[in-house]
This record gives C-alpha cells, sequence and structure tokens, in this order.
C-alpha cells in the first residue's frame, strides 16, 4: 500500500462483488473508497434477485388461496382481490431499508462512497463529476445491463428494470426471451392473473439446464396458464389503441398490452475508457481478466458480471472475497467454479447443482441416471394437478455424485443442502445410507433408485 494515491482500492460499481470487495479490503486495513452512480446493492437488490424473489412470493398467494378449500379453509377465495400499487410500494420500502444497510456497511468498514459515474482518466486515475480520485489498484465492478434487440418498435419494449416499477398490471403481457428471467417473470405475472405468453427462438427454452428439467416445467407452466410458443420470435412491435401489435417471425400477429425482452444481458462499461487504456475486451464484450481477476493493464481489476463467469451474485461475492484476500490479506485464494447450485424462481421452482445429463455424458463419463417424478404431498387434499420432478447423475464409475436437478416447492432450499454433499464429493451409497426426513418432498433425494430407459 503506497502512500502516493488517495486510495489503495477504488471500488467501480456498488453492487454485491464490489461491496463485498470494498468492506472486506478495507477491513484489512486498506483505504477504499467505492463509486456507485445509482443505488447501492446494485442489480441484484434493486432490479433483480431481491425485488424478484418478493414478487415471486406474492404470485404464489392466488395458488394458496385456492389450495386452502382442500384443508377446510372456507375462504371467499372469489372475492379476493389483488393491488399491485401496494405490492410495488411494499417493495420499493424494502429495497431502501436495504440500501441503508448497503451504506452502513460501507460507512462502519471505513469505505468512502462517492456517488456518481466513474471514468477513467489513466491506469490509476478515477474521475467523478469534476474530481479525480488516484488508486494504486482500480476495481472494475460494474454488472450487466439488459440487451434490448434493435427492432422496429424497439422503444416499446420494456427490460426487467422496468418491470419493478410498473404503474399497473396489463391484462395480457408477452415475455420474449428464453433465459430464466423470462422464465421467472412469465410465472410472476401468470400468478398474478395476467394472461401470458412466452415467446422463445428455440425449441426449448432455459438453455443450458438438464434437458428433464427444461421439458418438466414447460409442461407444468402450460398447466399454470402459461402460453409458451417456441420457434418464433418478434420482428417489430406497433402501438395501437389498445396496447401493442407484434408481428411475429412465423408471419402471425399478436395484440397485447405490455412486452418485455428478456434478451439476455451486456457488460455495463460503457464511458469507463477502459480499452482506450489498454484493457482487453473478450469476442463477448467482457472484460478479459487472468485468473486472480487482473485485466491487461496491471493495476486495473475486474470481477463479477462484467467477465462473463456465471451472472450470480453469490458468484460476486466470492470473487471479492478472493481478490481481497490476494490483494491485502494472506495473497492466496482460488475461484472454483464446478458444482455451483443455482435456482430458478418461476412456477414451479427448479433447483440445481452440478452437472447436467449432457454435460456428464459429453465429459465421457458412464453414467446411471435417477429420476422420478411425483404430486407433492402438500397438493394431495386441494386436488392440484402439479407434479415435481427429481433428478441425480451418478458416475457409473466411481458411484459420486455429479449432478442433482429438482423441479418443484422450495426446490432452491433444498437444493442448497445438496450442494454441500456434491461439493464433498458424496457417492450414490452415501445417498442411499442417509436416512430421509418423512414426509418431506426432500426424502425423494436419498430413496431414488435407477431410472429405466
Amino acid at each position: 500500500m503506497s502512500e502516493s494515491y488517495d486510495f489503495d482500492l477504488i471500488v467501480i460499481g456498488a453492487g454485491s462483488g464490489g461491496v463485498r470487495l470494498a468492506r472486506m479490503s478495507a477491513q484489512r486495513g486498506a483505504r477504499v473508497a467505492v463509486v456507485e452512480s445509482r443505488h447501492l446493492g446494485g442489480t441484484c437488490v434493486n432490479v433483480g434477485c431481491v425485488p424478484k424473489k418478493l414478487f415471486v412470493y406474492g404470485s404464489h398467494i392466488r395458488d394458496e388461496l385456492e389450495d386452502a378449500a382442500g384443508y377446510g379453509w372456507q375462504l371467499p377465495v372469489d372475492q379476493a382481490s389483488f393491488d399491485w400499487p401496494t405490492l410495488v410500494a411494499n417493495k420499493n420500502a424494502e429495497i431502501e431499508r436495504l440500501n441503508g444497510i448497503y451504506g452502513r456497511l460501507l460507512s462502519n468498514a471505513g469505505v468512502e462512497i462517492i456517488q456518481g459515474t466513474a471514468a477513467m482518466a489513466d491506469a490509476n486515475t478515477v474521475v467523478v463529476g469534476d474530481k479525480q480520485y488516484s488508486a494504486e489498484r482500480i476495481a472494475v465492478v460494474t454488472g450487466s445491463w439488459p440487451s434490448i434487440p434493435d427492432i422496429p418498435g424497439r422503444e416499446h419494449l420494456l427490460s426487467s428494470n422496468e418491470m419493478f416499477y410498473l404503474p399497473q398490471l396489463p391484462r395480457h403481457a408477452v415475455i420474449w426471451g428464453g433465459g430464466y428471467i423470462a422464465v421467472e417473470f412469465a410465472g410472476i405475472l401468470s400468478g398474478l392473473g395476467v394472461e401470458t405468453t412466452l415467446l422463445y427462438r428455440g425449441d426449448l427454452f432455459l438453455r443450458g439446464f438438464d434437458d428433464d428439467v427444461r421439458q418438466f416445467v414447460a409442461e407444468e407452466m402450460r398447466k399454470k396458464g402459461v402460453d409458451l410458443r417456441f420457434n418464433v420470435t418478434i420482428d417489430a412491435v406497433e402501438a395501437t389503441d389498445a396496447g401493442y401489435q407484434l408481428s411475429l417471425s412465423n408471419g402471425e400477429a399478436l395484440e397485447t398490452g405490455l412486452v418485455m425482452a428478456a434478451t439476455g444481458r451486456r457488460p455495463l462499461i460503457d464511458g469507463l475508457g477502459l480499452t482506450e487504456l489498454g484493457v482487453a475486451l473478450t469476442a463477448s464484450g467482457h472484460v478479459q481478466v487472468d485468473d486472480h481477476f487482473q485485466t491487461a493493464v496491471p493495476s486495473i481489476y475486474a470481477l463479477g458480471d462484467v467477465i462473463g463467469t456465471p451472472q450470480l451474485t453469490p458468484v460476486a461475492l466470492a470473487q471479492g472475497m478472493v481478490l481481497s484476500r490476494r490483494l491485502f490479506g494472506d495473497g492466496l485464494g482460488e475461484m472454483d467454479y464446478e458444482a455451483i447450485p443455482t435456482a430458478v424462481f418461476c412456477n414451479p421452482d427448479i433447483g440445481t447443482v452440478g452437472l447436467t445429463e449432457q454435460e456428464a455424458s459429453e465429459r465421457g463419463y458412464r453414467l446411471r441416471i435417477y429420476r422420478t417424478d411425483f404430486r407433492p404431498m402438500k397438493y394431495t387434499l386441494p386436488g392440484r394437478d402439479e407434479r415435481s420432478l427429481m433428478k441425480l447423475v451418478v458416475d457409473d464409475d466411481t458411484d459420486r455424485v455429479l449432478g442433482a436437478h429438482m423441479v418443484g416447492p422450495e426446490a432452491g432450499e433444498i437444493t442448497q443442502g445438496l450442494a454441500v454433499a456434491i461439493k464433498a464429493g458424496a457417492t450414490k451409497a452415501q445417498f442411499d445410507a442417509t436416512l430421509g426426513i418423512h414426509p418431506t418432498s426432500a426424502e425423494e433425494f436419498v430413496t431414488m433408485r435407477e431410472a429405466a430407459r
């Protein structure tokens, strides 16, 4: 650490990864500043994970009300009403509370918070407004931003950012995309009573997830009334008196009250001046770094969504911890991207960790596949036609469980526990030797037998 600079580290971006890097570095004795142009907490807290999950909770209430009669509750479900502005206002209040917590965490750690838009004058100087700040090292942790296709009528398309602040819900909505954001918002809107259509250019959405999971979720979403249309995209959008008319690639026209484009995200590095300083970008436009998050310019580092690793908050948090330790700790620490657990909070939920069957096969493993689907006990009395799926991918040579995949209620909660076992290298024999908790859905993971193929 050098006294020649204003700070030992300037972090550009106060999202999950940036805040963790700044806090941990300051606690290790470094002089740290963080620059943020919007709200503390980044995408996750403000227009991502947190408000999305709150909306998901809200979208499940209707099902709970409908199921109540099966358990003897005489509720006037047909008289229940939903007020979207109330949900948005309550969500906003919670996000403001979290913004304050992030601010206090940084301040209490001794981090200086600089509000404004950053640009880099040179490899050790950050400009914010009319002020310059120097640092021995600079970390770019600015995250990503929704990417909207350049089609006629592009100005009528909403991104996930705007969806969190809609003044009112439409009667009908179209979600354009096939990733987890698209699938989650389709479930949210449908659960809140909006007639929802999802359009995707491929044969099946959720590319990269296990094929059994993808197909199962599609079947369940259709049961819930979501209109899934594959192998189709939007060519143009036109405003009408009633809303919008979409011209589809298959020649059809579709009328709707809202169009959300969940068609990907791009690294948010515009205006920083990185390439002018010699920072290299990958073919996909992400910041190119080595295994220790250092760019082609030795004093500049980057992590999180801007470097193209899995766009998950826990990944950015872990990267921030590793980089802080390497810069201001014992100089050690490596990232491990194997067996990263994740969830998709669609309806029903997805939880997954480890390799898919397809990935394991491509890596040359000889496999045993264990798969079951069933109606959860919770839905038996109400008679709800909803099923859960569980699947284990096992290396036949070593008996090690390579992947666990689930579709159903609380899939994310269940998968988090499985992630520990898979990270520890658990075998199928160890799963079998573990007693289940009865009666739960989770016990199926320790009682499954090999699936017939």
